[in-house]
């Protein structure tokens, strides 16, 4: 009997091929599909230089990028330098596999370098995890190491049964033997791991179905001990050895631990060497780094997450008592779960976390996901639901729809926190959490938010101060002081306020006197000053105060006062901005008053204090990721005040989100639809308020357009809204907004018809809301319904989300899909153009007629003053937000319902230039809100184990 040959060449050549065609069928759906293999060689030995050679060979045959690292130079370089590659290829999502081509020179740590490589890309299989989990009883590597899997992967395709077979194997290597025999037994062969110590090895041969060598010893295994075996048995050599040979040219001949010709006379099957295992081992490593690209397409197409299971209780308890049973997942574990990176990802603690903003660039080829805003009708002071909507309809995307999906929301002040409003994190089972942590301090953005508010508005009265006490010469030496060694030089900010004079000189000793003079005096008016000092607190008697009176002061005294922190403009200009770099631009940009001489405007870059307060802030613009109540992501980041600025979270959240819920841009229209997540955010107040501004201010700095608009709304806000009694937070709920009262309801609904059609009016399509209360009714649901349908919204959908968390807004979510695929945006148009010569009062006007009802507008003589100033310096051009109450479509709490034929009167317009915007002061709104009798704050404690008791 003579064996057959096992072609090994022909079958590796033939999965190379195999592995070509699945990656081009996979192609056929996502163009950008793209297997990539990294081979880090060190040195230049010969036999490797082979080996690389062989891969990249087969890696081209099978359709595989295969990116070569070589460290030539072996005596100098580090093992530092080794490691950081590696975990630059860990961190790069475009690398699916990672190979560190062995032997290393002695000066390396091979077992420190080769466990460097991460389990999900040790397509060799040789790491700590993998060979672990190959060695454990139901163990779940992640790669079979290649040479092992090859040898399985010959015997499988020449039908050889394993199953009740006696395997054995001679050579207990870590790289081999063992892991092989591990193979074997999965596939239930009795296994015998024999070495060079054990005795009568042909006994166990003469009783093997299947032998396998690979003990490093040329033609170690005789043709004799196999006389024995009648079972006709299967024989893998390994063994890759070079002996002497005259015959041969190089003197050297590849023969195998096998002797080849004297064993296939009792052989059924064997392997030659060369052809046999070695170029299955190279076809396996294809194999390997083709499941990693699978696996990575896989994640990045769909969410490969675990929800949090909800205990629902009846009734509902309190938001801190349902939040603090839900043991969140480590933070850590929502950001891989999101698609986030380890290296793009920055643990604070085991809840909170921030995203790196240089993942944009990771992504930058991806196309967006859904992007969903939530808005509401106008409110009552107990709130209508928008944020607990934002994170119901996140979960039942997440944890029951199994879509990728992004709550995005504004970080919570603490002035409200404290005061009579509440937290922002939602409410009932439609939270996010920890609850307590989200509305208080997070990561401290908005502390870092007041100190840069609060760096410029000293500067800007030191400034003033320093020049109405020094002469010319000596303030601008000063200004630009010298060095120890004699020289000086300008600052970045003093560059930029050169070039804005004129002056075209970069040496301080070259300015002449008068120039020095003009860049030294900045000349700021007291009166025109717009920049006032911040407090994240309700304190009401910060709204007014006089500063300068210490003697130090020298009587430099002026009338001034606080706002709450996210009224700044640092806060709108964190909301606003589309990269750090942006932040900084923008934050120069501020206008803080003007020049009492030439009336230009004096800008915070003029002062010199951009660059500092882009340092307080370097952290603050990463957006926060934290989680829901049922494990699906939330970001949070910024918190413009709702009522003067713009109430919504941060572009940069909204742009990271949308990407990670993404997909390949290059897939057809039908793929992207169906593989497309949502991003759901909200904006403050009502639609009319918070929505108009969000598309009119913020999607026009962004450039992004929703999908979908939801408008949330209550049973009980439209009884309002039709003459119900008034209701106040804390107060019982007077008896028309518990019982069934239809014709309440119906005439409630113009206001939520009027929301609609403002809606309408940029050619969006509108999702209605209903947010389902205990003492709601079906016949008030269907009258919503028809109201909604009648106004113009596509969908109106009850949503339970607060009493049953995300299962029970899966309607409402399945509603959103439909309408968000439809593709109903893209006659999407803004309220106004700001380029085609509009003037502040024709934008300011437009808002109030279109969007309030208004008939007229009234500007007062200080916004008279102020717009006449602006248009002056240039600033006509920007779009505006209005400021007033949220309580009303006008700017009067107690006008309920759908307001008509009154006046709007503005009193002030201030300015945002670094947020790129105008905003008007409607009657009496306040920057800075004060506390109620019973304030928030009296009911919080803390308990003996540390826990916040108390909060909402």
């Amino acid at each position: 009997m003579t064996a057959e040959l096992i072609d090994g060449k022909a079958v590796a050549t033939s999965i190379r091929g195999e592995i070509a065609q699945e990656i081009a069928r996979i192609q056929q759906d996502a163009p950008a599909f793209k297997p990539t293999l990294a081979i880090i060689q060190v040195g230049k030995r010969e036999d490797s230089n082979t080996y690389v050679r062989m891969k990249r060979k087969a890696a081209l045959e099978a359709n595989i990028d295969a990116q070569f690292v070589h460290f030539e130079d072996a005596d100098n370089v580090t093992e530092q330098e080794v490691l950081d590659k590696i975990y630059e290829l860990n961190a790069n999502p475009q690398v699916h596999g990672i190979i560190v081509q062995l032997p290393l020179p002695q000066s390396l740590d091979e077992d420190k370098i080769t466990s460097a490589v991460l389990a999900s890309k040790d397509v060799d299989g040789f790491g700590p995890f993998n060979i672990g989990e190959l060695n454990k009883r139901h163990g779940h590597p992640s790669f079979l190491p290649c040479t092992p899997k090859g040898i399985i992967e010959l015997l499988n395709r020449y039908q050889v049964k394993l199953e009740g077979a006696h395997s054995v194997v001679i050579g207990r290597s870590d790289i081999v033997g063992g892991p092989v025999a591990e193979l074997l037994k999965s596939g239930n062969s009795t296994v015998s791991v024999l070495h060079s110590y054990t005795q009568n090895i042909p006994q166990y041969i003469a009783d093997a179905d299947v032998v396998i060598v690979a003990i490093g010893k040329p033609q170690f295994v005789k043709g004799e001990w196999f006389k024995e075996n009648k079972k006709g048995c299967v024989v893998i050599d390994v063994g890759t050895n070079y002996i002497p040979d005259s015959s041969r040219k190089s003197g050297m001949r590849c023969v195998g631990d096998v002797e080849f010709d004297e064993v296939k006379k009792y052989a059924r099957l064997i392997t030659p060497v060369p052809g046999g295992v070695g170029p299955m081992t190279v076809a396996m490593l294809m194999q390997n780094t083709l499941l990693a690209a699978k696996r990575a397409l896989e994640e990045s197409s769909g969410p490969v997450f675990s929800p949090l299971p909800l205990t629902l209780e009846k009734p509902v308890p309190s938001d801190y008592e349902i939040s603090r049973k839900q043991q969140p997942k480590e933070i850590t574990l929502i950001a891989k779960e999101a698609g986030l990176l380890p290296s793009e990802f920055e643990p604070y603690g085991s809840t909170k976390g921030k995203i790196k903003l240089d993942i944009l660039d990771r992504l930058k080829n991806k196309s967006n996901g859904k992007y969903i805003l939530v808005t509401g009708i106008t409110p009552t002071p107990l709130g209508e639901g928008k944020s607990t909507t934002t994170v119901g309809l996140a979960q039942a995307l997440g944890a029951h729809l199994n879509k990728k999906v992004y709550a995005n929301v504004r970080q919570p002040s603490m002035g409200p926190t404290f005061g009579i409003k509440g937290g922002a994190a939602g409410g009932g089972y439609s939270q996010v959490i920890p609850m307590d942590e989200f509305n208080l301090h997070v990561t401290g953005d908005i502390h870092a938010i007041s100190m840069a508010n609060n760096l410029l508005a000293a500067a800007i009265d030191t400034r003033m101060f320093h020049e109405s006490t020094q002469k010319d010469g000596p303030l601008y030496r000063r200004l630009v002081p010298a060095a120890k060694d004699g020289s000086r030089k300008f600052t970045k900010s003093m560059l930029r306020r050169l070039e804005k004079l004129g002056i075209n000189k970069t040496n301080p000793d070259d300015l002449t006197p008068e120039e020095a003079s003009r860049f030294a005096r900045l000349n700021i008016d007291p009166e025109t000053i717009t920049w006032r000092r911040v407090v994240d607190c309700n304190d009401r008697f910060l709204r007014g105060i006089t500063i300068g009176e210490a003697p130090t002061e020298r009587g430099f005294t002026r009338k001034t006062g606080f706002d709450i922190s996210v009224a700044s403009e640092c806060m709108a200009i964190l909301a606003l901005c589309n990269s750090l770099e942006d932040m900084r631009e923008r934050l120069g940009k501020i206008v803080v008053g003007a020049n009492k001489e030439t009336g230009e405007p004096v800008t915070c870059e003029d002062i010199g204090c951009a660059g500092a307060m882009t340092a307080l802030l370097k952290d603050a613009v990463k957006p926060n990721v934290m989680q829901t109540l049922e494990g699906t992501p939330v970001l949070v980041h910024a918190g413009p005040f709702a009522n003067i600025s713009i109430g919504a979270s941060s572009v940069l959240a909204d742009k990271i989100a949308l990407k990670l819920t993404g997909t390949d841009a290059s897939a057809p229209k039908e793929v992207q639809d169906k593989e497309a997540g949502y991003v759901i955010t909200e904006a403050g107040f009502d639609f009319t308020m918070g929505g108009e501004r969000f598309i009119n201010i913020k999607c026009r700095s962004s450039g992004l357009v929703p999908d979908v608009v939801i408008i949330v709304a209550t049973v009980r806000a439209l009884k309002v809204h039709g003459g119900g009694p008034e209701v106040k937070a804390g107060a019982p709920l007077p008896k028309e907004y518990t019982v069934e009262n239809l014709d309440l309801l119906r005439s409630g609904c113009a206001n939520l018809a009027k929301h609609i059609q403002n809606a309408r009016q940029y050619n969006l399509p509108v999702v209605v809301a209903i947010n389902k209360m205990s003492s709601d009714t079906a016949k008030e649901h269907d009258i919503i319904r028809e109201e909604s349908l009648k106004a113009g919204a596509t969908e109106a959908i009850v949503s339970d989300h607060w009493e049953e968390g995300g299962a029970g807004a899966v309607d409402l979510a399945e509603g959103v899909i439909r309408v968000a695929q439809s593709g109903a945006n893209k006659d999407f148009k803004f309220l106004y153009e700001t380029d085609t010569g509009l003037s502040i009062e024709d934008k300011i006007t437009k808002i109030a007629q279109s969007m309030y009802g208004a008939k007229d507008v009234e500007f007062l003589p200080e916004a008279q003053k102020k717009i006449e100033l602006y248009a002056k310096q240039g600033f006509s051009n920007l779009p505006i937000c209005i400021a007033k109450t949220q309580y009303s479509l006008s700017h009067d709490a107690a006008l309920k319902g759908v307001p008509t034929g009154f006046t709007f009167p503005i009193r002030d317009v201030r300015i945002a230039t670094g947020a790129n915007y105008l905003y008007a002061l409607a009657a009496e709104i306040q920057t800075i809100p004060g506390l109620p009798t019973h304030c928030g704050f009296m009911n919080i404690e803390v308990n003996d184990d540390g826990e916040i008791e108390g909060m909402f």
